[in-house]
């Protein structure tokens, strides 16, 4: 009869992997990868077995990432909600001259500019979100968890570095774009609509601001931390941020163009 290798401790023949990790002390403390196969990617359902009580799995800190990241959203778009309904109150706002009712709102000629603008900003949520996704690539988070170079890491600086530089480039088109009302003598005090159209575009820039910082920290994350967990975190938090305002970037780039 052939003979089989088990492992041991005394006399003791282990039934299953469970009872070894028990005697042997192996809680999955580190030995297990950060993902696991059965949750096709993107951080959920990431599990170590009989992990230490009070220790957060890679995907729960994920989730919970991704919660507080939507209540911080959830804030400003309260902010921009109060602001678009001030825009609507002034616009439909006028005055009765000489006994009959006249609108005085003049709309802002926008700058042709916030057209390349905007496509610029869109191409840097694709390479954000290309980043993104390279984080949760199974074969090569393996890889890079057993020590075979940093596959997902050298993906994920390429993208973002290329989503930081077009997200300057956006920010460098805003200031091009006000510079152009001003030597037309728009500013923000020339016209109810100059006000919103400065007002809107320059809390927009201030939070896709903080995102740019976001980057950054994103980038010095990856390439600092030796932990996946914490790299997956921090590039798909940044990602979802820059998602967000892109998509509201448009919501305000329609509203102005068309709603004026």
């Amino acid at each position: 009869m052939p003979s089989t290798l088990t492992p041991q401790s005394g006399s003791r023949l282990y039934e299953n992997e469970r009872d070894r990790r028990d005697d042997f002390g192996d809680h999955g403390n580190g030995r297990r990868p950060p993902t696991d196969k059965r949750t096709g990617g993107n951080g959920e359902g990431d599990n170590y077995n009989n992990r230490p009580s009070g220790r957060r799995q890679p995907g729960q800190r994920l989730a919970q990432a991704r919660i507080g990241l939507f209540f911080a959203l959830g804030g400003d778009l309260m902010f921009f909600i109060a602001l678009v309904s001030v825009f609507f109150v002034d616009k439909n706002t006028g005055n009765v001259i000489a006994g009959h009712y006249v609108q005085t709102w003049a709309p802002t000629v926008l700058p042709k500019i916030l057209w390349l603008n905007t496509a610029v900003l869109l191409l840097s949520s694709v390479s954000a979100e290309l980043a993104r996704q390279s984080m949760f690539r199974e074969d090569d988070v393996m890889d890079e968890w057993i020590g075979l170079g940093r596959p997902i890491t050298r993906r994920a600086t390429a993208w973002l570095s290329v989503t930081l530089a077009l997200g300057l480039g956006f920010l460098a088109g805003q200031w091009m774009a006000w510079r152009q009302l001003a030597a037309h003598h728009v500013f923000i005090g020339s016209t109810a609509s100059s006000k919103f159209f400065y007002i809107i575009t320059w809390a927009h820039a201030s939070h896709l601001a903080l995102g740019v910082f976001a980057l950054v920290g994103a980038l010095v994350v990856l390439r600092r931390s030796r932990q996946i967990a914490t790299r997956q975190v921090f590039v798909d938090g940044t990602a979802w941020f820059w998602h967000a305002m892109g998509a509201l970037w448009i919501f305000l780039f329609l509203l102005l163009e068309y709603g004026q």
